[in-house]
């Protein structure tokens, strides 16, 4: 058996595979990554993994300003964009998790951009004030008690 083969050059080397010449890249360790649809669900962006999956293969996910898909590898560092319905958020990863725990533990694994927090709390005043401008003020059929004040008011009257 050829151990000439196992030895690891230093972290971050790239190391020449014995077979085809290929290079295998060496920076980090599968347990420094996680995917990034495991990591949005972790952090409780999404309620489940498969929405979380499915917002990536829907295109709504950026990492590092590009298109991701849902098995690609986020690392402390990254920039994560994505949109759910009208806000979109732009976070720095801070820390990684395979598995969904409590709500502070996951605040702890981003990093918002003050813009990117001004903007949402910008389009959520503007849907307040949007949502309010368009109510319907008579809701339907009359309840017993207006009934019965129109009824008083209409004796007065005839």
């Amino acid at each position: 058996m050829n151990f000439a083969a196992a030895i690891v050059p230093p972290k971050g080397r790239t190391a020449a595979c014995d077979r085809g010449g290929s290079a295998i890249s060496l920076g980090m360790t599968e347990e420094e990554r996680v995917r990034v649809d495991k990591w949005l669900w972790a952090a409780r962006f999404f309620k489940t993994r498969s929405l979380a999956s499915e917002a990536v293969a829907g295109g709504k996910v950026e990492v590092n300003g590009e298109r991701a898909k849902p098995a690609k590898l986020v690392r402390p560092g990254d920039e994560v964009r994505f949109r759910t319905g009208p806000y979109e958020y732009v976070l720095v990863v801070q820390g990684l998790a395979e598995r969904r725990g409590s709500a502070t533990v996951a605040a702890t694994l981003y990093e918002e951009r003050p813009e990117s927090r001004a903007e949402r709390e910008r389009v959520a005043g503007q849907l307040r004030l949007g949502a309010a401008a368009w109510t319907y003020e008579e809701k339907g059929r009359p309840t017993k008690r207006d009934r019965r004040a129109l009824e008083r008011f209409r004796r007065r009257e005839g």
